[in-house]
């Protein structure tokens, strides 16, 4: 006999269990994209304030900078000779090259002037645009002749407020680098907070414009930035083609404006060896490096009429070297520990001689030895004989190139920004032995490659590289206190770093058994927020002092003996002519 039931309890349940579960997957499909979207719409916007604070940030240094030269020279107000004696030393004689481009008749008759020069050095004629790197000033020369702007502005002022601009980049591709090694824009607010704060150390553009150094190291930081972003794993085909570009525009530019740019990417070149060497860097992106290198330099050498110094660089000895041992060498990253030890200095050893081979070789070729002055005073300089080269004993006699001195870490500790350095610096230091340590183990063993994903330690290609680009530089500047702004500028870049990184502060709370993800956000947030509000308490109103604190320019002994050169040369000019007194 057939009759009705009542459905089973059990059965009753699973069909609502189940109906609910749907109705939750349905809802989460629906917080899906908005979730993408509101990230999106996050990222754009953090991406959007990051970018305008860094251009205001670039723009209120320019400003600051040129502010303070204004108020120390009133520099508007002084004549043109006081203007040119203002540029002291070798920034007058570079200034020199940019009002005779200007005041030539044509362009042809300037190039020509600088081409047979014979002012310059007594008895001789030389090829300016061989010897020195003033490439900048005839370019600079021919957009003030092009532009339609003789109306509007003195040549001096276009000069000068193009270095200022100059700075307005320099500070933004600090802060632009702190941001990629990070991933938050307050790493670089805070980085540039410290350039500015700590100003003395850092640039020395407001008192000695024209210096090389003022037009090139906007370059390397522009350079140093590409790098750093180029390093990233994982990049579209386009924008490492764009990353490329930019670094070989950058390293040209910086080695078209230096004199010492061949010993400053050599240090380059150094930093791609050692992390190359250990496993940490991409090989095929540091090929790239490399051949970017020997392109600028190269390029460059042409534009100063194939300047024999610069084909007898060690740079080029160098780079071309290691090129040549990682095709003769090509299993050296395979074995275990104690082998791959070996190969390592089996490796250094032979890129070493070869470096030295290729170099001698070069030399005798062009029978160069306008060089020689530079090793003859690194000689004497650490101890390895005395010299009688007059050069190198001018070098020596020359504070600039003593020794870093010890009150310069006391004014970068004043601003905090010492200590975190050297915080930021013993943790990654720690991480990359970590990570070299196990690169040289591991090397062949494919489960432990495999397994590199459970170890609590780890270093980005971006962030290696910005650590052995410091650590060198540092060094570098100990040594000569001339190259201490190479490094103090790094240092705000790699202090402001390591405090908004949130690997640093992961490695750190997980060492001291602290570790948790909110523990992290607030600790990456919170100390450069509070370390930004002692800044402006602590330096805002001595800025606004300094700002405040009026001075002029006053010379007069020198201002009367130009105008008496100007007399006599006048005078020479025809015989019945007659010097208006002065």
């Amino acid at each position: 006999m057939i009759s009705i039931r009542q459905r089973k309890g059990i059965q009753t349940t699973e069909v609502s269990e189940d109906y609910t579960a749907q109705e939750e997957n349905v809802k989460l499909e629906d917080k899906l994209p908005s979730s993408c979207t509101n990230r999106r719409l996050w990222k754009i916007l953090s991406f959007t304030i990051g970018g305008t604070v860094a251009l205001c940030i670039g723009l209120l240094t320019s400003v600051y900078l040129a502010t303070l030269h204004e108020n120390d020279l009133w520099f508007s107000n002084i004549k043109e000779v006081e203007r040119e004696i203002s540029f002291r030393t070798e920034c007058g004689l570079y200034y020199s090259y940019y009002k005779q481009m200007l005041q030539a008749p044509t362009l042809m008759q300037g190039f020509r002037g600088l081409i047979y020069d014979n002012k310059t050095e007594s008895m001789r004629t030389i090829n300016l645009l061989q010897r020195m790197n003033i490439y900048q000033e005839v370019f600079l020369s021919i957009l003030y002749r092009v532009l339609p702007i003789q109306r509007y502005i003195e040549p001096v002022y276009f000069y000068i407020y193009t270095l200022f601009g100059l700075q307005a980049i320099y500070v933004t591709a600090l802060y632009i680098t702190s941001w990629l090694l990070s991933g938050t824009w307050l790493s670089g607010l805070l980085a540039a907070f410290w350039y500015v704060t700590n100003r003395i150390d850092t640039t020395r553009v407001e008192f000695t414009i024209p210096l090389r150094e003022n037009w090139a190291l906007p370059f390397f930081a522009i350079q140093i930035a590409a790098i750093t972003y180029f390093l990233r794993p994982n990049l579209q085909p386009l924008s490492q083609r764009l990353t490329l570009l930019a670094i070989f525009i950058s390293t040209f530019l910086f080695s078209l404006t230096w004199q010492f740019n061949q010993f400053m990417m050599l240090m380059q070149a150094l930093v791609l060896f050692i992390l190359d060497s250990l496993d940490m860097l991409p090989a095929m992106k540091v090929t790239w490096l490399y051949s970017i290198q020997l392109t600028g330099l190269l390029l460059v050498c042409i534009l100063q009429f194939f300047n024999s110094m610069i084909l007898g660089s060690l740079l080029i000895s160098f780079n071309l070297s290691v090129l040549i041992a990682r095709k003769l060498q090509k299993n050296m990253k395979t074995g275990n520990f104690l082998n791959r030890l070996g190969k390592l200095l089996l490796h250094l050893f032979f890129v070493l001689c070869l470096t030295l081979f290729l170099n001698n070789i070069i030399k005798k070729i062009l029978n160069l030895k306008s060089d020689e002055h530079i090793f003859k005073f690194l000689k004497a300089k650490f101890g390895f004989g005395a010299t009688r080269d007059f050069d190198a004993n001018l070098y020596l006699c020359e504070e600039a190139f003593g020794l870093l001195p010890f009150n310069t870490f006391e004014r970068l500790s004043d601003t905090l920004l010492f200590y975190a350095y050297i915080f930021v610096l013993s943790i990654t230091v720690i991480a990359a032995l970590a990570v070299a340590f196990r690169n040289l183990s591991d090397s062949t063993n494919q489960q432990s490659m495999c397994k590199m994903g459970k170890y609590t330690i780890g270093l980005k290609p971006e962030t290696a590289y910005n650590l052995i680009h410091t650590i060198l530089f540092g060094f570098l500047a100990l040594s000569t206190m001339r190259m201490k702004y190479l490094w103090t500028s790094h240092m705000c870049v790699f202090a402001s770093f390591g405090l908004c990184s949130p690997e640093i502060w992961e490695l750190l709370l997980k060492l001291i058994h602290l570790y948790n993800p909110k523990r992290i956000c607030i600790m990456r947030y919170s100390i450069p927020i509070l370390i930004l509000l002692y800044l402006c308490y602590k330096f805002w109103p001595g800025m606004m002092d300094e700002l405040s604190e009026l001075r002029e320019f006053y010379d007069p002994d020198t201002v009367e003996l130009m105008n008496w050169i100007k007399c006599i040369r006048y005078m020479q000019r025809g015989p019945q002519r007659k010097c208006m007194p002065c």
